[in-house]
């Protein structure tokens, strides 16, 4: 019996996506191609920050009232961190992390230049693992937002040596590292808090396929975005910060997925949300 072809390279890249998109994905490889959707985030009359906004409509799809303490787990460069801390209460406190420390050097300056003296003083920058945090803290955030590395499939097709080193085992790989993140913020969500997972990847495996799992293994886990057909209108809360046209978003089983071809080059951008129940 001959053995199945490995799927790798530009040619293994496509035949794995338009398995996924079937017709659709010539156009949405196409888009992708094209410039990002890029929208500014500006508080007060600090430095401007730019951003996708796709990344401006799931930050802060994140409902932010009444939490006090808030996490984004895997938060460099630091867009979403600059949003999270905008919208958050006058009196909560966002600790912004991320595992690498030059990552972490790159998000102190986003914050330090982006961000008015009095939220950046509530803003703690830490640099941890975020798979392992919940083995020496469990249900100590109210929010949370886990933007997951991912396979950043845009990314990779605008550079010719990712494409191709590009493998679908790479997908697998990332999906085991994604699970990981997600077990442990939702470890350490608070009952009755709110966790919003995302990634800017194309793939299920990636997106409901992480928080499919998280249903099977946590009985107190419930899909938010599972229960509705269209999101909550954010427009007015982001007013004072942004002007950005927020994109349409296709809904999924457990989430809603940004995709450039239909939304003038914002996206891909993935994501969901999660509350936690108190365990009986």
């Amino acid at each position: 019996m001959a053995k199945k072809e490995k799927l790798c390279g530009e040619a293994g890249f496509n035949a794995f996506y338009e398995n996924l998109f079937c017709e659709r994905w010539q156009n949405l490889k196409n888009s992708m191609l094209s410039p990002v959707n890029h929208c500014q985030w500006q508080n007060g009359s600090c430095k401007p920050y730019f951003l996708d906004s796709a990344s401006i409509l799931a930050a802060a799809s994140i409902p932010l009232e009444c939490g006090k303490k808030i996490l984004d787990l895997c938060a460099a460069p630091g867009g979403k961190t600059l949003i999270l801390a905008s919208l958050m209460d006058s009196d909560a406190i966002l600790v912004s992390n991320d595992r690498s420390p030059s990552r972490k050097m790159r998000l102190v300056k986003v914050c330090d230049e982006s961000l008015p003296s009095e939220i950046r003083e509530r803003v703690n920058i830490s640099c941890s693992d975020g798979a392992k945090w919940c083995t020496h803290q469990q249900e100590c955030f109210d929010r949370i937002l886990l933007d997951a590395p991912c396979s950043s499939e845009r990314h990779v097709l605008a550079d010719a040596k990712y494409l191709a080193q590009w493998s679908a085992s790479r997908v697998k790989t990332l999906a085991m590292e994604q699970w990981a993140l997600l077990s442990s913020a939702f470890r350490l969500l608070a009952p009755g808090g709110f966790l919003l997972y995302s990634t800017c990847a194309l793939s299920p495996a990636e997106n409901d396929g992480v928080v499919e799992r998280l249903f099977k293994k946590f009985d107190n886990a419930r899909c938010v975005f599972a229960e509705v057909d269209t999101l909550p209108d954010v427009c007015q809360k982001i007013e004072p910060f942004s002007d950005a046209r927020l994109p349409p978003a296709e809904k999924t089983e457990y989430g809603f997925h940004v995709l450039p071809d239909t939304c003038a080059g914002a996206g891909p951008l993935y994501f969901s949300l999660i509350t936690k129940y108190s365990e009986a």
